[in-house]
């Protein structure tokens, strides 16, 4: 993946612009509330010097009125802000993860080969939540802490130049610690967005797989692979909170350093009469209110840091090339005859290691071509291209005269069905995975479905029926019962191109002689490409391809390979003895 890091200006277009009226409104409040918040050191020095000194009672209750006028403002504008911004960032995550799940379900194929699910689910769900403090109280209180600083620092100034200077020398060195820090923190946090991803694709991983977990007795192996991710972890949570600890401490320090000189110049102005006890009391509030922002915006700075470093790794994945390319992928076919032609395709998944050798067959519309072989010979990686999950190295694969590199994805596989041999069911009812690919069918057409492929000669014993729940991946059902609904998935499309691979292997033979009916009644009139180990299923094939190495090895029905005594005999005969 290529290393994307985002820039100011690309939040401000993207995140900050569109949403200019709640962060304007909120700017808005919080300099309301910022400004009442500086009503109190006022105050106090009115108070101190002329209130007090002068037993002025009608001015007590007039300033105690300012104060409380004050701190309604500020109670006010501090919920409405945090309601409002809270609810548009939150609101901004959800739309965030929507962009980024649309981008990576339009990802090609081979990415989700090299990329763990559970990994996919950090980056969607985590990775944007950081947004909330670009959009969220965060930003405002950035720049709400920034204008309550240079107020406070005008008010500062007004009351004594000399011990404003004194002041700003650490909160200048502050600043610069500040801004290396957080340079420094940066990729860290990218990198615990990756280790993240990591352990959670591993967690999910081990959950999915607890079975076999369990039966090899491999619990003990799998809790030190988790604990190895969490420690790798807490490492870099570590490095981060060590510099994000710099900057507090420094902070202490440099700013513990600034109240001894405020005292010590501070009482020696007062002894000389250059400064009223109401003025140095006024002044250290005033400071306080300056200097406070300053380390809240270390805690900011980090958060915001986190944020960017989340957008980081968002905006690789925005980034990367959708399998369906509008701008070549231009072609469409109202009704797909089904006329495939492959013509010298060679394949492989690197450079050094091809798959397939520039092989060329022809596939008739409505007819059976079946696939067979030895495992790794190439089967799938045939099936997988004609159904353009992946895409050939060199050579072309046409439909119906049509270069399937040229057309849409979604017009040729909204015509397309596929049974796989681990076929995926989710979890749910078996009624809401057989209506999967086309929602809106009825229940004649669900029920028709059912029948065809023999679902119903199990579903009769279930209390449920159809409405039976089947757990993650159909985990309560047999491997010939999640394929039988696999295939009733397939009847219900009603594809003009169906990919069978290794569709019958996990029936028993009562259920293989069922679903033979079931696939011949939905085989009849679709091209179809089918892949099997059982040579006893596509007897009937009207031509078998024999795959050996990646090559064509022998090409006929049946009856002509047979008579060939060649690969496609030996294969034969092997079984027949089994």
């Amino acid at each position: 993946m290529g290393n994307s890091k985002v820039t100011l200006s690309h939040v401000f277009k993207t995140i900050i612009w569109p949403r200019r009226t709640p962060i304007l409104i909120g700017l808005f409040l919080i300099f309301l509330s910022r400004i009442s918040s500086l009503v109190l050191p006022g105050a106090s020095q009115y108070l101190m010097d002329d209130v007090i000194i002068n037993k002025d009672t009608e001015m007590l209750k007039n300033l105690l009125l300012c104060v409380i006028l004050a701190i309604i403002i500020q109670a006010v504008t501090s919920f409405l802000l945090t309601k409002m911004l809270s609810i548009e960032a939150q609101h901004l995550i959800a739309k965030l993860r929507v962009q980024v799940q649309k981008k990576v379900m339009y990802l090609p194929t081979r990415f989700f080969d090299d990329t763990k699910s559970g990994e996919l689910v950090s980056r969607i769900m985590s990775d944007v939540e950081g947004v909330r403090n670009l959009v969220g109280t965060g930003l405002v209180q950035l720049v709400g802490g920034v204008l309550t600083s240079f107020i406070s620092l005008a008010l500062l100034i007004k009351i004594s130049p000399l011990m404003t200077i004194y002041v700003l020398v650490p909160v200048a060195i502050f600043g610069v610690i500040s801004l290396k820090a957080f340079g420094y923190i940066r990729p860290i946090f990218r990198e615990r967005g990756k280790i993240n991803a990591e352990v959670t694709g591993r967690l999910t991983e081990t959950l999915n797989g607890i079975r076999v977990i369990k039966g090899f007795n491999a619990e003990k192996q799998e809790i030190k692979t988790f604990e190895k991710g969490t420690e790798k972890l807490f490492l870099n949570v570590k490095k981060s909170l060590t510099a994000t600890s710099i900057i507090t401490s420094s902070a202490t320090f440099l700013l513990g350093l600034s109240s001894i000189g405020i005292m010590g110049i501070g009482g020696y102005m007062i002894m000389n009469d250059d400064l009223t006890i109401g003025q140095f009391l006024s002044f250290t509030l005033y400071l306080g209110f300056m200097i406070a922002p300053i380390i809240q915006m270390s805690n900011i700075g980090s958060q915001l840091t986190e944020a960017f470093a989340g957008l980081d790794r968002t905006q690789e994945l925005m980034n990367m090339k959708s399998e369906d390319n509008g701008n070549i992928r231009t072609h469409s076919i109202k009704i797909i005859e089904g006329y495939i032609q492959f013509n010298n395709v060679a394949f492989g998944y690197n450079e050094e290691k091809k798959v397939l050798h520039n092989i060329s067959f022809d596939v008739k519309p409505g007819s059976v071509t079946a696939l067979v072989g030895s495992s790794g010979s190439g089967k799938s990686t045939i099936a997988a291209l004609a159904a353009s999950f992946i895409a050939p190295n060199s050579g072309t694969i046409t439909v119906d005269q049509h270069d399937l590199a040229l057309i849409s994805l979604e017009n040729f596989r909204s015509q397309l069905g596929v049974v796989l041999q681990d076929d995926f069911l989710f979890d749910g009812t078996i009624k809401e995975n057989i209506l999967f690919p086309k929602p809106n069918s009825t229940d004649l057409e669900v029920n028709s479905a059912a029948n065809a492929a023999y679902i119903t000669e199990f579903t009769d014993l279930f209390e449920e029926g159809l409405e039976t729940v089947i757990g993650e991946r159909g985990v309560k059902l047999s491997g010939g019962q999640r394929q039988r609904i696999a295939i009733a998935r397939a009847i219900l499309a009603n594809p003009r191109i169906l990919i069978l691979d290794e569709a019958t292997s996990n029936l028993d033979t009562e259920s293989e002689s069922y679903i033979q009916k079931s696939l011949e009644n939905l085989m009849n009139g679709r091209t179809t490409l089918v892949i099997a180990h059982r040579l006893s299923t596509i007897r009937r094939a009207d031509q078998i391809l024999v795959i050996e190495g990646g090559l064509i090895a022998e090409k006929g029905t049946h009856e002509d390979l047979i008579d060939k005594k060649g690969r496609y005999f030996e294969l034969h005969t092997y079984q027949a003895r089994i």
